[in-house]
């Protein structure tokens, strides 16, 4: 988020270094994609939160200075999901929204199973 902050040995710590309001945004982030994919595994990649699921990358959010964002791993899916990410400021495989407003818990679910869905597929071939 700043360049004092410290580099994340976890999710809990990378969380506990932010101000309450960007905390609680990216809380919010965070359950969404719990519940979508309970089985995936919660980590620190690129210095930010993310998710692994069946030993791939999953999606990934984090913590900017005015900004939060969220992070799909897949231009697939994003172009999937174009329409309904048309009010975000989106690019190059980042949704960005305000701190204090994250993106609607149905649609991070949607997202997150579809990178499920799209990662099963992968690991067929």
């Amino acid at each position: 988020m700043s360049p004092k902050m410290k580099k994340a040995v976890s999710v809990d710590a990378y969380l506990a270094e932010l101000p309450n309001e960007v905390r609680a945004t990216l809380e919010r982030i965070r359950q969404a994609i719990v519940s979508a994919a309970p089985d995936a595994t919660e980590t620190i990649a690129y210095g930010m939160p993310a998710f692994d699921y069946a030993g791939r990358p999953l999606v990934y959010y984090a913590a900017f200075k005015k900004h939060c964002s969220f992070f799909p791993a897949s231009y697939q899916v994003m172009e999937a999901f174009s329409e309904e990410l048309k009010r975000y400021d989106v690019e190059k495989g980042t949704i960005r929204f305000p701190i204090g407003k994250p993106l609607p818990a149905t649609l991070v679910k949607k997202i997150v199973k579809a990178r499920i869905r799209e990662t099963k597929a992968r690991s067929k071939r």
